[in-house]
């Protein structure tokens, strides 16, 4: 039974999970859910994720949903030997500095991310009007959020050290989006933060995922 994963390609919490699962080199089916047509409130769908929102992973019977838990599944049980995205259970330091990482992401990148596209990309798929001021708002949160960044990385090569993990990966779907949305500039003040960003652009799971005809909306 092959690892199925339900959800809208075109949603960058699908592609999160379908970058890892690319990245892991872990064969796997999707089964689409198209949000335009509603199909995540389907009776179907809501028995894999009750709330209604993709993805949700079986993986052989077993079930998970939330993006972020859905990789650090896969993660710990599917790792590679000697290119783990988590750390080890008993690295205590290490597995702190990755949860900061990871609660980095959630918490300062995605909300203002997330918020940008929504109006510059969002909004216009669904023939509403952008917001400029609350877009505006958005992307100078995440500027400032970057400024940080950048003294991160100045330090170390990666958000948790000098290896790379989920909470780098987690990155990229919005990264990309905000990048096509218009905004390429906020990533060029900080110019560690672009070639971290454009590093793992490059890896060639993600660049086959672009090639499979990903399309850029939320």
């Amino acid at each position: 039974m092959a690892i199925k994963l339900h959800g809208d390609p075109r949603a960058t919490c699908y592609q999160r999970v379908a970058f890892i699962l690319a990245e892991l080199g872990l064969p796997f089916e999707t089964v689409t859910v198209s949000i335009a047509k509603n199909e995540n409130k389907s009776p179907e769908f809501l028995q894999l994720q009750p709330f209604g929102k993709v993805p949700a992973l079986d993986d052989n019977g077993f079930v998970v949903f939330e993006s972020r838990a859905i990789c650090k599944y896969l993660a710990n049980k599917y790792a590679v030997p000697g290119a783990r995205l988590v750390p080890e259970d008993g690295d205590f330091e290490g597995l702190a500095l990755f949860e900061q990482a990871a609660s980095i992401e959630q918490s300062y990148f995605d909300p203002p991310s997330s918020a940008y596209a929504h109006d510059k990309i969002y909004k216009k798929f669904h023939g509403e009007e952008t917001d400029e001021a609350a877009a505006a708002a958005s992307l100078a949160t995440l500027d400032a959020a970057l400024a940080v960044y950048e003294g991160m990385l100045a330090q170390r090569q990666y958000l948790a050290g000098d290896r790379l993990t989920l909470a780098d990966l987690f990155h990229v779907p919005y990264g990309v989006v905000v990048k096509a949305a218009g905004a390429q500039e906020v990533f060029d003040r900080y110019p560690r933060v672009r070639k971290w960003l454009e590093g793992m652009e490059a890896r060639e799971s993600w660049r086959n995922l672009v090639g499979n005809g990903r399309e850029e909306v939320v």
